[in-house]
């Protein structure tokens, strides 16, 4: 194992190192691109098949109604509607319904509003491709805007509806990924920097990482284009910062090594392998916990939450390979001028150990002190930051998952203004012909139902649309949804099932809860067991999956009190416990294996309590240093237009800050010592016959 982590820094091997990599940059390059032409973001996409609501689009298919997205164009005209306005929208209607011929039937008719002041109509879009749905609506919307136009001499129109959402959805997203990477790019570039304070060292580690991201994206995209995984964009801009944040982070680590190691040897081939040798098990052991993590998705019901796991776990393998392999063979060519004008060399003056982690050594002290104080403290001040957690709204409306007001949601307060609530989502239902009389009847008596009308039969199966009374997105919506599948699944021998979009987004949101229940725990489990084989204790993993828990519940506490209080958000995104828990718990564990990793290996030498003393101050300016890019990077998703994502963003961003400031730096160093040896059973005691002030003597030499 020690012999092929130093393979990279062999002075042929490195040569053949840079070369592989440059042959699968090319091979890889053309499937990496087209990634995001890859995505989908059809919201019935996300769900399992299994889904009721995924099963009545599916039914459709088979009925002349339509089985696409719904369209929905509303006019307005304060002062009341005029005859020209009804033929503009007559004529519309005409011609949209030539354009798209699997309309709704009946429900395709210009409905005028009671108030007298607008119209309505709406209709469906055919049934295609799925994995083209998005492409198609955006298209499709794109040239129903252009048919009706924006309204003139005071009539206001606007297009929405569910088709409409999903194209700005993707009209937001155009040309993002783009502007991603470059932020992304820029700001790790910046904070390298900053960090190494070379003109020339940061330009490695960026091309090393640069390289993982393609072979990451054309892992994302094979998954896209061959498998049954729904990958969005926002998965894929997730992957984007995963594997630069991730990818430099390993850089750091492994970097910091090296010029330790350059300071021993003459040889810098022979520095490279010590560091390879030294720095690799915990390297590889941080990136296993953050990818088995990441596998662990594979087990959730949600389509979108499953494809997280298999790309993510693509782009930290990539992000691993390189930096084990392409980086220490490029910074091995370069050779020792790379890290001008701090060149190490041996035999030279080298830095007081003291002197150069003063600040850590001091942290250490104080902590050392009074170690029971300072946990406790710690755990008070994340416990007032997690109170936030009381106050999370889940029900995210679709229309405020928006920073910022495209046409749809404009189309959406009109409707709203003058309809019915209810008019804005009419609800399906789809069962056998032969039953369907009484389906609608059942359908019909069920409390909340305003109207129901069947609008499309075969020999085999009907489809009834419902219009119910409620608002889209409100609590009595979904009871009255929850009712009438209840209800229509009691008919026997009708196989009656209730979809539509409502249907579908309850469905996400019961489906991302129901995830959360079951990966969760899973997650927990995988990497409690990683960090048991890694420190072959039990105590001590116990404690570090404990910690990076209650960070996670600080962070996101915090962070619903700033989306709801301060941002004005509306409520938090149902993805949101789920893909922030598994990021933040796996990259959490991360930083803490560097730190236990050293804090077990100089503790059989000096003692725990000196030990992690030690460790604290050997890499306290490495695991921020590298928490910092990594908060950099996932900050990055702030910038996109969908606050689901604007929240993922800032949640781990956040979290890896409280991580790595106050849960690396305090609170695990502080339950470690006034744990002692307790820490690491039942494993092998540390050294017992080192008096304690040789132990201080011995870090003072180190």
């Amino acid at each position: 194992m020690r012999a092929v982590l130093a393979l990279p820094a062999g002075r042929v091997a490195k040569w053949v190192v840079l070369v592989v990599w440059v042959l699968i940059m090319v091979a890889v390059f053309p499937l990496a691109s087209k990634l995001f032409d890859s995505t989908n973001n059809s919201l019935v996409s996300y769900l399992s098949r299994g889904a009721e609501s995924t099963q009545v689009e599916d039914l459709k298919k088979q009925l002349s109604t339509g089985a696409g997205q719904r369209v929905v164009v509303v006019y307005e005209r304060a002062g009341g509607i005029r005859d020209d306005d009804r033929a503009k929208a007559k004529a519309d209607l005409d011609e949209v319904v030539r354009r798209y011929p699997a309309n709704a039937g009946p429900a395709s008719s210009v409905t005028p509003s009671g108030d007298g002041n607008a119209l309505v109509f709406g209709f469906t879009l055919p049934a295609g491709d799925p994995a083209k749905e998005g492409a198609n609506t955006e298209k499709a919307v794109d040239e129903t805007r252009s048919l009706v136009g924006q309204g003139k001499d005071g009539l206001s129109i606007r297009v929405g509806g569910p088709g409409g959402v999903l194209a700005d959805q993707l009209k937001s997203f155009s040309g993002l990924h783009t502007t991603v990477l470059l932020a992304t790019i820029a700001i790790v570039a910046l904070l390298l920097l900053i960090i190494y304070r070379s003109p020339v060292l940061w330009v490695v580690p960026l091309i090393s990482v640069a390289f993982a991201a393609q072979g990451g994206q054309a892992v994302a995209s094979a998954i896209a284009q061959n498998t049954g995984f729904t990958v969005t964009s926002g998965s894929a801009f997730v992957l984007v910062v995963l594997t630069y944040g991730a990818g430099t982070d390993y850089a750091l680590l492994l970097i910091a090594r090296y010029r330790e190691e350059l300071r021993r040897h003459e040889d810098r081939h022979d520095a490279m392998k010590a560091a390879l040798r030294r720095s690799g098990p915990a390297i590889i052991a941080s990136a296993a916990t953050v990818g088995i993590a990441l596998l662990c998705l594979l087990f959730a019901s949600m389509n979108s939450n499953r494809a997280l796991g298999p790309v993510g776990f693509g782009g930290i393998a990539f992000a691993l390979l390189a930096m084990m392999t392409l980086l220490p063979a490029l910074l091995v060519i370069c050779g020792r001028w790379v890290m001008w004008p701090a060149v190490p060399r041996p035999g030279g003056q080298q830095p007081d150990a003291k002197t150069e982690h003063r600040m850590w050594h001091r942290i250490g002290d104080a902590i050392e002190r009074r170690p029971r104080k300072a946990w406790i403290g710690t755990l008070v001040l994340l416990g007032v930051l997690a109170a936030g957690l009381f106050t999370m709204n889940l029900g995210l409306k679709e229309v405020d998952g928006f920073t910022d007001k495209p046409e749809a949601v404009e189309a959406q307060e009109l409707l709203l203004a003058h309809y019915p609530p209810g008019i804005t989502r009419p609800v399906q239902v789809v069962g056998r012909a032969d039953r369907l009389d009484e389906v609608l009847g059942v359908v019909r008596d069920t409390p909340g139902v305003e109207n129901a009308v069947v609008v499309g039969k075969n020999d085999d199966i009907g489809q009834i649309t419902t219009t119910l009374e409620y608002a889209p997105d409100t609590q009595e919506e979904t009871d009255t949804l929850h009712s009438l599948r209840d209800r229509v699944h009691q008919v026997q021998g009708a196989n009656a099932l209730v979809g539509g979009h409502s249907a579908i987004l309850i469905d996400v949101a019961e489906s991302n809860v129901e995830d959360a229940k079951i990966v969760i725990p899973l997650v927990l489990l995988t990497i409690l067991i990683v960090l048991i084989v890694l420190l072959r204790a039990i105590v001590a993993p116990l404690v570090l999956i404990a910690t990076v828990v209650i960070s996670f519940a600080a962070a996101l506490g915090l962070s619903t009190v700033v989306f709801q209080e301060l941002l004005g958000f509306a409520g938090v995104d149902s993805t949101l416990p789920l893909q922030t828990f598994v990021f933040l718990v796996a990259l959490g564990v991360d930083y803490n294996i560097f730190l236990m990793g050293r804090a077990h290996e100089e503790a059989r030498r000096i003692g725990t309590t000196a030990g992690m003393r030690k460790a604290l101050a050997a890499t306290g300016g490495v695991i921020t240093s590298a928490g910092v890019v990594l908060a950099a990077t996932f900050a990055v998703l702030v910038s996109l237009p969908l606050v689901a994502w604007v929240q993922i963003g800032f949640v781990v961003a956040l979290g890896v800050i409280i991580d790595t400031i106050v849960v690396r730096t305090v609170l695990v160093p502080a339950i470690t010592m006034d744990l002692g040896d307790r820490a690491w059973w039942p494993g092998s005691r540390v050294e017992q016959a080192v008096a304690p002030r040789e132990r201080h003597d011995r870090i003072g030499a180190e």
